[in-house]
């Protein structure tokens, strides 16, 4: 559908430089980073130079991109793989972005600029070993002090928190959840990884325990008050969500293009095979009708007019669609879908997690339902 006629040409700019770098960089080191369940942190200094990190927020060392060109980013890392677009999306929109809307200037001066350089690195502590969907039930505690705050509780499924220098953290407050800036190190905070993964193991997933520990006064975020100010960072996130999905996509598709047109079957090409064809024809077409949401998102998102519930609708389109190709893609590959000479198998295995994470795919179809009919089903 030509969708490039769609950007504009500093948009285009931005998207084919992170194409080369995820072609160069990131791509070859996959194989094995997947197989040893290892983060290639090597890579964090190069995010860090390219602008990869905060890369739509202005000052303090951010790229200031816009709507369109940051959601390209998303992309094309997630191209590579969903962990690699996980860590500069938990850095950016769950990490920086909470800083820069919800902090003080002496928060967003001490902490931006070392984290958009990737010289620190940031985590996001929502979810609970029993509250994911429903994170107003968090049972994680901040207690008033007379220095601050002391904090106790349980934070699961936590990107980057093992290796993260700060920890973004949210707990109920005098019957207000509020968000806590804690430094690694800080006594009473712990954090292990959570290994064995057969989903995202590129990703470093972490848990994070708070037991009596003790944070100062300006470790609280000002501005971050209730529910809706973690849900307001799960809204950026779950745009880049959104278009990291096309990515992925992108890249089972491509694969399972290339190989059926080159494999022979009974005397001629897979790719010559009309059940083959289908199955390329509505990867396209629903990779296509994917790529046209996401670039309606970043319009509006420019505009000012996003609302939770675009977000929800594009995010659950797109991460069920990518999932869907990434298993007629194995199914193209036949035995050669499942060996990770090909990346099938491991974009297949991350998007069953990229469907969950962040939203399930039912509670943002009760988003978009409550939407439509004005009547809240989560309750």
């Amino acid at each position: 559908m030509n969708t490039d006629l769609l950007f504009k040409e500093e948009e285009r700019l931005v998207r084919d430089s992170i194409r080369h770098f995820v072609d160069e960089q990131v791509i070859p080191r996959l194989q094995l980073a997947h197989r040893n369940e290892e983060f290639p942190v090597e890579l964090i200094p190069q995010f860090g130079k390219l602008g990869l990190l905060g890369s739509y927020l202005k000052g303090y060392g951010c790229a200031g991109l816009g709507a369109a060109a940051y959601g390209l980013v998303m992309q094309e890392l997630e191209r590579a793989d969903s962990g690699i677009r996980s860590f500069c999306s938990v850095q950016g929109a769950l990490v920086m972005w909470p800083i820069y809307t919800y902090g003080s200037p002496a928060q967003k001066q001490k902490y931006l600029p070392q984290l958009a350089k990737g010289e620190r690195i940031g985590c996001f502590g929502l979810t609970e070993p029993d509250f994911g969907s429903n994170p107003a039930g968090m049972l994680t505690t901040a207690e008033k002090t007379a220095k601050g705050y002391r904090i106790n509780g349980t934070k699961m499924w936590i990107t980057n928190g093992h290796i993260a220098d700060l920890a973004l953290v949210w707990a109920r407050c005098e019957n207000k959840i509020r968000g806590f800036l804690v430094e690694k190190g800080t006594p009473g905070f712990t954090a292990r990884p959570v290994k064995g993964k057969f989903s995202l193991r590129v990703s470093i997933t972490s848990e994070l325990h708070f037991e009596g520990c003790e944070v100062a006064q300006d470790a609280l975020l000002p501005l971050a008050e209730g529910l809706k100010a973690p849900l307001g960072c799960l809204s950026e996130a779950r745009y880049g969500i959104a278009w990291g999905a096309v990515g992925a996509a992108n890249a089972v598709y491509h694969t399972a293009l290339t190989y059926a047109k080159s494999r022979i079957v009974f005397g001629k090409p897979l790719a010559a095979h009309q059940l083959v064809q289908a199955k390329l024809a509505k990867m396209v077409q629903e990779i296509t009708k994917s790529q046209l949401l996401c670039i309606q998102l970043a319009r509006l998102k420019e505009e000012g007019t996003l609302e939770p519930h675009h977000i929800s609708l594009a995010k659950m389109n797109n991460a069920r669609m990518a999932l869907d190709c990434a298993r007629e893609a194995r199914d193209i590959l036949g035995a050669n879908g499942i060996i990770d000479e090909y990346p099938v198998i491991r974009h297949m295995l991350n998007l069953e997690t990229v469907n969950t994470y962040e939203g399930t795919e039912d509670i943002h179809r009760l988003v978009v339902g409550a939407e439509v009919t004005g009547i809240s089903a989560f309750k």
